[in-house]
């Protein structure tokens, strides 16, 4: 790992001292600045005085597990995570990617290859396609509805909030902000959490679900339609504030 990377600060968050150090050491001579934090409290700590560009998190840790601080994380931060666990389970990883980690890897694993997919977040992260750019919105309203952004709520016509996991809050966002154009599956994975997309994954339709659920979405009506072999779109029109 001596290959010299364009500066961005990571952090890593593991309860084991020497992996955290380890970590630190290879990632910093292939050109990173790191930080580290041996639990929740530490990493926040280190998130409310500097800026991260990616963390990586470690799945088993004391008394704050890292998908409770992954689902926190996403309730507040688009910040990538990658999920570091001793565990091999699919489930482990569908949990994971569930809770809004952009990227899983099992332990024991190739610092390489830690390597190869931190330069492969931070890429997609920072290069969404030109056509597909996220819209600078404040609010948003469709059939009803009001999805407010900037306090991060979603009221529905019959003015109750309506709660949002941190993933579904971002995919929302997604396919309000692109209404009314048919997304892949490819673009809604890279868009909502810059991570790419297996064509075995089947966590967006899952997403998909649960937010039609939230929506009260059903039926041919619904605001989020399939596009048979191509993916999904938000059919209302909305109005952007």
């Amino acid at each position: 790992m001596t290959e010299k990377q364009t500066l961005h600060r990571l952090l890593v968050v593991d309860d084991d001292s020497d992996i955290r150090n380890l970590l630190a050491e290879q990632l910093g001579r292939a050109g990173y600045a790191v930080s580290t934090a041996a639990d929740g409290s530490q990493m926040r700590q280190v998130l409310a005085r500097e800026h991260i560009d990616l963390i990586v998190l470690d799945l088993n840790l004391p008394r704050e597990d890292g998908l409770a601080l992954c689902r926190e994380l996403r309730v507040r931060s688009t910040t990538p995570v990658i999920m570091l666990t001793a565990r091999s389970e699919p489930i482990d990883r569908v949990l994971g990617l569930e809770m809004g980690a952009d990227d899983y890897l099992a332990k024991p694993f190739e610092p390489r290859e830690l390597l190869a997919r931190i330069r492969n977040v931070l890429r997609r992260t920072e290069a969404l396609p030109a056509n597909l750019e996220p819209l600078a919105m404040r609010r948003a309203v469709f059939s009803g509805w009001v999805f407010d952004l900037e306090h991060r709520h979603l009221i529905d016509p019959a003015k109750r909030v309506v709660m949002l996991s941190g993933a579904e809050f971002r995919l929302l966002r997604v396919l309000v902000g692109h209404a009314n154009k048919v997304l892949s599956r490819e673009q809604l994975v890279s868009l909502s959490s810059g991570r790419s997309y297996e064509s075995q994954d089947r966590a967006i339709d899952l997403q998909i679900s649960r937010l039609r659920q939230k929506l009260g979405d059903a039926g041919a009506d619904g605001l989020i339609k399939t596009v048979r072999n191509e993916g999904y779109v938000f059919a209302s029109a909305v109005t952007l504030e």
